[in-house]
């Protein structure tokens, strides 16, 4: 990123849908992002140039806007989908991770803390959704084994108001559910 290298006249992305199926809700537009930026090394000088895109998915919004540079277009059709799948903007998220040495214990303890908030949940009549657990994408760093709850909802972090687990990390507003 930001690097002018002007005898770049060919640009080349092999598996640039790899990163539209991680599970994030962003990934979509962090493909989006990533393959707009490295199209942009190519054709900065006089020379011209040509990009392209090896995908499995070449009708996917992200790779066809991406190879227009249609910012707009990739705009509108990503809130859309948001929208319909309820995601931020339109909701917030809340993400609660849970680390252990050991992997059944991890996944007990997530076990247990979802039927928590089922219960939670139900007793005081919120829409939230529930998401998971489940292990989180990198399942296990720095020796510890990781798994995650996702609540989903106009306002999920009051269902923690004067209730927060102990020995688990809740981000507000995750930048990322890797």
């Amino acid at each position: 990123k930001g690097f002018d290298l002007p005898l770049v006249t060919l640009v080349v992305v092999i598996l640039a849908d790899v990163g539209l199926n991680l599970p994030d809700y962003r990934a979509t537009e962090r493909s989006f992002q990533v393959l707009t930026q490295v199209a942009g090394r190519a054709g900065r000088s006089p020379l011209g140039g040509r990009v392209i895109l090896q995908t499995y998915e070449p009708d996917h919004y992200a790779i066809k806007t991406a190879a227009h540079h249609d910012y707009s277009s990739f705009y509108e059709q990503e809130m859309a989908y948001r929208r319909e799948v309820r995601y931020p903007p339109f909701t917030k998220l809340v993400r609660l991770e849970y680390r252990h040495h050991d992997a059944l214990k991890a996944e007990e303890a997530a076990q247990m803390l979802a039927e928590q908030l089922r219960h939670w949940i139900a007793d005081d009549n919120k829409q939230i959704d529930l998401i998971g657990p489940a292990p989180c994408f990198f399942s296990r760093m720095y020796g510890r084994y990781r798994w995650q709850i996702i609540l989903r909802g106009a306002n999920p972090a009051e269902i923690l108001r004067d209730r927060q687990p102990p020995d688990w990390i809740i981000e507000v507003d995750p930048s990322s559910t890797l």
